[in-house]
Order: C-alpha cells, then sequence, then structure tokens
C-alpha cells in the first residue's frame, strides 16, 4: 500500500512538471501474466517457488525527446509459493510480490506501430500474508521490450514482454516468523547470493495526454 501512496505521489509530481508539454505524458494501466521465481535455501536443499498467476499494474511516461521517455513502473502480484523441505512451514504460502521502479524508455522512429526498450530500478517487496511472517525488501532492476501501437494521438495499446531481476543478499533470511501468541519465532529460509527472475507478459491500454 505504501509503495501504491508513493507511486500515485510521483504521478502527480511529474503531471505537475509536463502540464505545459502538451502530449508529454503517457499513462498505461496494464494487465500481465507473471511467470516463475525460486527461492533456494543456502542451509539445505530446500526451495520456494512461486506459482505463475495474472498481475497488474500502471506505467508512466514523461517524454523527454522524439525517441526518449521517461518511466516510473508499478506491478503487483498476489499469488502463493510451492514450499518443499522447509521445516515447519505449510506447502504453499499466501505472497503479495510489488515492484516499484523508475527508469527510462528508447522508442524507434516516429510511426503508428513503434518498437521500443525500457530499462529501469528501484525495489520490490515481497509480503507474505500468512499471520505471523515478516515482509522483505530487496533492490530491483527489469529490461522489457515490445511494441506501442498508435492508432490514435490520444490513445494506443502496449504490448511488452519484461522481466524483473531482484538482488538477494547471501546473509539475508526471508520469510521470518515471530508470533509470541503460537509461541514460535524463526526464519523458514536463508538466501544465497542470487538474482530472483519473474517475467511479464504484459498488455495495456495508453493515455496519452
Amino acid at each position: 500500500m505504501h509503495l501504491l501512496l508513493v507511486f500515485l505521489a510521483l504521478i502527480v509530481s511529474t503531471t505537475a512538471t509536463a502540464q505545459s508539454d502538451h502530449g508529454g505524458i503517457e499513462f498505461t494501466p496494464y494487465g500481465a501474466w507473471s511467470f516463475g521465481g525460486t527461492f533456494n535455501d543456502t542451509e539445505s536443499d530446500a526451495s520456494l517457488s512461486t506459482n505463475d498467476s495474472s498481475s497488474f499494474g500502471l506505467i508512466l511516461d514523461y517524454r523527454e525527446s522524439a525517441n526518449t521517455q521517461w518511466e516510473v513502473i508499478y506491478s503487483f502480484q498476489s499469488t502463493d509459493v510451492a514450499v518443499s523441505g522447509v521445516p515447519n512451514v505449510g506447502s504453499t504460502l499466501d505472497l503479495d510480490v510489488h515492484y516499484l521502479q523508475a527508469g527510462g524508455t528508447y522508442l524507434g522512429d516516429a510511426g503508428k506501430v513503434r518498437p521500443f526498450l525500457s530499462l529501469t530500478a528501484g525495489v520490490a517487496h515481497f509480503d507474505v500474508k500468512d499471520a505471523g511472517f515478516d515482509s522483505d525488501s530487496f533492490f530491483s532492476f527489469s529490461i522489457g521490450t515490445g511494441l506501442q501501437l498508435r492508432p490514435h494521438k490520444r490513445l494506443g495499446l502496449r504490448l511488452e514482454a519484461r522481466a524483473f531481476g531482484s538482488l538477494l543478499k547471501s546473509d539475508s533470511a526471508l520469510f521470518c516468523e515471530s508470533n509470541p501468541a503460537a509461541g514460535s519465532a524463526g526464519c523458514a529460509f536463508f538466501l544465497t547470493g542470487e538474482v530472483y527472475w519473474q517475467l511479464q507478459t504484459m498488455a495495456g491500454i495508453v493515455f496519452r495526454f
């Protein structure tokens, strides 16, 4: 929720800065399908695998030049993780994954169909919904490529595939539990130093102002 509030604040700030630049802002709500994502434990052969599921998000672009844009993206996925080999934890955990990132986009030459490449960096937030478990945040980045279809000066369609990477520190613990009422405490998972990868295939409607 806090990430969404920050994202909305960025929208208001950028809109105020660019309100004199007609056609300089693009706002894209999108739907997506998220694939992959595995956590590996340093102390055992245990693993957690994020189940594929639907997701959605918002993208805000501010035109810098004819071919470049500043970009802010927020993505949300509500899913669960399949747990294997972790003592005292059930077979699944409910998980919300948030990404909030900023960066830039390079678009091909002007036309009604424009290919693009997007690079962003920011934070990934993993929120375990099961009672007693803590949330965790990590530095993340993404790279996306796709097409913008522009049949109208105000409306368009954005089709994209984007890979999200989150840097997991080797000394980090994940899915820690602190539940004094139940008399339990500790961490279910100790991370290896690696990148947690997810892929999204996305489609969104572009509103241009």
